[in-house]
């Protein structure tokens, strides 16, 4: 059946297509240079017009198209598209259930993974989008049609859900996923901790998703959250013991970690390693040749006595390397340097010691030659970074005779090796399940390791708790992007927050989370306290009053109440607990750094030291060339670790804090923290 149009209309439509012809399913519309075939899988509607005195036929396509053939009898125009509408709906009705076979198809495939009791992961439901992308190619109509048949309608409908807004649709499953497990499993809640697993805690233990962090302030049970995800897996068959690896960023918090696992899990199947002896497993597995780690690693006081020997050596046999430490620590880091051999000061020594420790580090990770690292150096900082690398050089040479003495490696050079075994496809991973504690703490190195360990299997969860806000580890080669950018770094996942702390009171909680948060770059998180505080829990306090709060504390502390003391250097100490012993021989006194301070706890804290200038706190961001060198460039926010570091020490306390400053040299935390309403002490 065709349809032309008339010679009259054909002259005065000047139109390219002036004939029709139906086909099996579709209509081929022509003219005498032109043609175009409509299938009518394409076609979308068709609309007869009618003009003065002809016809005119539109057909609508994809994409806003429309081809119309103008100029043909009125009458003849009627019967034509009477005729082609009766067989492009006949056949629209009968592709119509196989559309919806199709639909309904991809809706039982969703509805069986829903159905499975499982989490549903977002590269899940990206997947589940793109099954229901593939169907849409595979239907024999277009889908801007759907609408039109009952059959396809509430198919459709669903489908459009899924891919309009599939997050609400993994949210809405996961969260009723959630309430049933924690139901199901409330036994193993309220028993896996000494005390039951808060909401937050339980939903953190169950997220399925590949890659998960999770963000907990100090006292928030991050541990336990660690532990209960390993008893989850346990529990639940997800896992068996050898599939779960448990990582900790020190020998004494994995060995903590054992304890809490065979108390609460009751098993010693899992046992917690440091990304060092993680590193040496891999090496001990994937190579014949196994290393030996060098005792000095584990032996800050050994590291540093070598440090200062070399130093000591270096500055009595060559006059010139001599004016340059002196030069060094008067000009840049502003000390007070004695005259003469300065270098046998023991005052002096012990001070630089632990420096001399970082800076070789710093060094040692960033394993290049020294021309190569002088090379990377900012340019406006090369030459003075040049002449101090020369003077570190001793150290660094001293350094690696002692590990050629001992035939041992250091721990950069130990996951340097781990890793690349990994590569090499040497070492297989056993393990299905990651656990790290204390992320915020990792440094590129380490998360290269884990990366590496993934890598050989896509479907390894990664499951990680940390505390941005107690991210104070930059010095030794911790990024803190690491945790504020994870998934990025990790791959797509969730983020859960733990918003009750266990440790400290509301007033604490509040001037510590108000105090931190003015620093827009940390994440944003709530936590809550169980207990409330008055207006003196924390207190500033003038230096010279830190013997009369002893004396104050020494009459009502309990006996097995702790204090903890803490400084931004172990040097800082202050002279007064020497004689602590015997004027107040009941108080439970400890000092440390704050840095040191990191995981302890005590019912009071006393923070020394809040003073401008040498060793003050907060101290600079980059105390010499060699940071500013070594480490990436540090937050665009001012004294941002150093924040953290206040943060830290300031959430040891349980019940009270005091920061002493010194009055004539106050820090600029003072003011800080007098602006969110720290009161100010005149005496304890």
């Amino acid at each position: 059946m065709e349809l032309k149009a008339t010679s009259m209309g054909k002259r005065l439509a000047q139109h390219p297509y002036d004939k029709i012809v139906l086909l099996n399913a579709g209509v081929k519309v022509s003219g005498e240079r032109h043609e175009y075939l409509i299938p009518f899988n394409q076609l979308l509607a068709i609309h007869c017009k009618r003009g003065l005195v002809w016809g005119e036929l539109e057909f609508v396509l994809p994409a806003d198209k429309v081809v119309r053939l103008h100029g043909t009898e009125w009458a003849e125009t009627q019967r034509f598209h009477h005729h082609l509408n009766t067989r492009w709906q006949q056949w629209s009705q009968e592709m119509s259930v196989i559309a919806a076979q199709v639909l309904q198809q991809v809706l039982d495939d969703i509805a069986l993974s829903n159905t499975q009791q499982k989490w549903l992961t977002r590269q899940q439901t990206a997947g589940l989008q793109q099954k229901i992308a593939q169907a849409l190619t595979a239907l024999p109509l277009p889908v801007a049609r759907l609408e039109e048949f009952e059959n396809c309608r509430d198919a459709w409908r669903k489908c459009q859900a899924w891919l309009s807004d599939i997050e609400k649709s993994r949210l809405a499953h996961n969260q009723a996923w959630t309430e049933a497990m924690l139901t199901q499993y409330a036994d193993f809640f309220s028993t896996v901790e000494s005390s039951p697993l808060n909401p937050a805690q339980a939903r953190a233990v169950v997220n399925g998703e590949q890659s998960l962090l999770v963000l907990a302030g100090a006292g928030s049970g991050k541990t336990s959250v660690l532990v209960a995800r390993a008893g989850w897996l346990l529990t639940t068959g997800e896992a068996v013991a050898d599939q779960i690896l448990l990582l900790a960023f020190g020998r004494k918090a994995a060995q903590e970690m054992d304890e809490r696992i065979q108390a609460r899990l009751h098993t010693q199947d899992i046992s917690a390693r440091t990304f060092h002896s993680l590193a040496l497993h891999i090496i001990q597995q994937g190579s014949k040749k196994v290393p030996v780690v060098s005792k000095l690693e584990n032996d800050a006081q050994a590291r540093q006595a070598l440090f200062i020997k070399a130093w000591r050596q270096q500055c009595s046999e060559k006059k010139a390397q001599a004016k340059g430490w002196r030069q060094w620590l008067e000009e840049e880091l502003s000390w007070e340097v004695p005259e003469g051999s300065f270098w046998q000061d023991e005052k002096l020594a012990r001070r630089l010691g632990s420096r001399l420790d970082r800076w070789v580090s710093l060094m040692r990770m960033h394993g290049g030659s020294q021309a190569e690292m002088i090379e990377s150096a900012p340019e406006s900082i090369r030459a003075v970074f040049s002449k101090r690398v020369k003077l570190m050089a001793p150290m660094l040479k001293a350094w690696k005779t002692a590990l050629k003495d001992e035939n041992a490696v250091d721990f950069s050079g130990l996951i340097h090796q781990a890793i690349i075994i990994l590569e090499k496809g040497r070492f297989v991973s056993p393990w299905k399940h990651i656990l790290v504690d204390e992320f915020q703490d990792i440094s590129p190195q380490r998360a290269a390791l884990l990366s590496a360990l993934r890598a050989q299997n896509k479907h390894t969860s990664l499951f990680a708790v940390g505390d941005d806000w107690q991210a104070i580890y930059r010095f030794s080669g911790a990024q803190l992007s690491l945790t504020t950018a994870f998934h990025h770094y990790f791959g797509e996942g969730d983020r859960s927050d733990l918003d009750i702390t266990y440790r400290f009171n509301s007033r604490i909680g509040e001037i510590a989370n108000r105090f931190i948060q003015q620093n827009p770059h940390q994440l944003s998180k709530p936590l809550n306290s169980l207990t409330s505080g008055d207006k003196k829990a924390v207190t500033l306090l003038a230096d010279d009053q830190l013997e009369p709060l002893l004396d104050k504390l020494s009459g009502y502390a309990k006996p097995d109440e702790r204090i903890l003391v803490l400084a931004r250097y172990h040097h800082l100490k202050p002279t007064a607990l020497e004689k602590a012993a015997t004027r107040w021989p009941k108080l439970q006194l400890d000092f440390m750094t704050i840095h040191a301070s990191k995981g302890q706890q005590a019912d009071y804290v006393i923070v020394v030291g809040l003073k401008e200038g040498s060793d003050g706190f907060p101290a600079p961001a980059r105390e010499s060339v060699m940071e500013e060198a070594l480490l990436p460039v540090p937050e665009d926010f001012p004294d941002a670790e150093e924040r953290r570091l206040l943060y830290v020490a300031i959430t040891r306390a349980r019940h009270r804090v005091w920061l002493l400053f010194n009055k004539e040299e106050p820090s600029v935390f003072v003011d800080i923290l007098k602006s969110i309403d720290v009161p100010v002490a005149r005496k304890p």
